[in-house]
């Protein structure tokens, strides 16, 4: 099993001066969010990746695309679009050598007719079909998120529930279609997060680990981490939270190190 963190557009560093920093930490996994590397002057090719992480002895994971697109759009044309961002990710993926790509399933705003709501839905499953059975054909499995509940937009991974029913609907196997536990939603929603654990077993593949406090996905650092990390048994671990002092706040460690000014 791997333990490491998530890089945000937000801390400011390079690819590199991240790394760095989880591996001063005494951590050796990366992940690293495709809309973030496309907004750093500075980011990286796959190829660089794949070198950077060998270099410094670390696992790397891609989070897909979620900010500006969704795999879940009404409009076919921005579903396809979508579709077509996660793609990418994957072979980016796989030319670095990354092991998994982490994914959102899609959502559709609550207050739309029902016919709209299930044309998002029926998009969110072809799109997820499609990008599965890509992953499969590239090696890199395509990792489907449990998210948080959203009070204005119908999210299609909810609880342990809905998140068996879109994968049951994608029906592609867990070469393709795997699951990414985040424990800090599965609170925020009133989740126990063994329970996920209980029904998809060595499906998951990847586990964002933060915390918050039962009301707002805060993301907080999540310092009991090592019995979730124990039992859920995925192979990268990964803390997600807001700064780079909140990732060593999760070892119980304080640093001086400040990340570099935002470009």
């Amino acid at each position: 099993m791997r333990l490491g963190a998530s890089m945000d557009v937000r801390f400011g560093a390079t690819v590199e001066e991240f790394t760095e920093h989880v591996v001063d930490l005494g951590l050796d996994h990366v992940e690293l969010t495709t809309e973030y590397l496309q907004g750093h002057p500075d980011a990286p090719d796959p190829e660089t990746v794949g070198t950077i992480a060998a270099e410094y002895g670390v696992s790397v994971t891609y989070h897909a695309p979620f900010r500006d697109w969704n795999l879940g759009s009404f409009n076919d044309a921005s579903a396809r679009a979508s579709a077509e961002q996660i793609t990418r990710t994957l072979d980016a993926a796989a030319a670095a050598g990354a092991g998994a790509v982490v994914v959102h399933g899609g959502s559709v705003p609550r207050r739309y007719p029902d016919w709209v709501r299930a044309k998002g839905r029926e998009n969110a499953i072809e799109s997820l079909r499609a990008c599965a059975e890509r992953a499969a054909d590239v090696g890199v499995p395509l990792c489907l998120e449990n998210q948080p509940y959203d009070d204005r937009r119908e999210r299609h991974t909810v609880g342990p529930d809905a998140l068996a029913e879109t994968i049951q609907d994608v029906g592609v196997g867990p070469d393709g279609l795997g699951i990414t536990l985040d424990v800090g939603h599965a609170s925020v929603n009133g989740n126990d997060w063994r329970e996920y654990v209980e029904r998809f077993g060595d499906r998951i593949t990847v586990c964002h680990l933060h915390d918050n406090d039962g009301e707002v996905d805060a993301h907080e650092p999540l310092t009991d981490y090592e019995p979730i990390v124990e039992a859920v048994n995925a192979t990268y671990n990964v803390f997600e939270t807001k700064t780079t002092a909140d990732v060593a706040a999760c070892l119980g460690r304080e640093t001086d190190r400040t990340p570099p000014a935002q470009p």
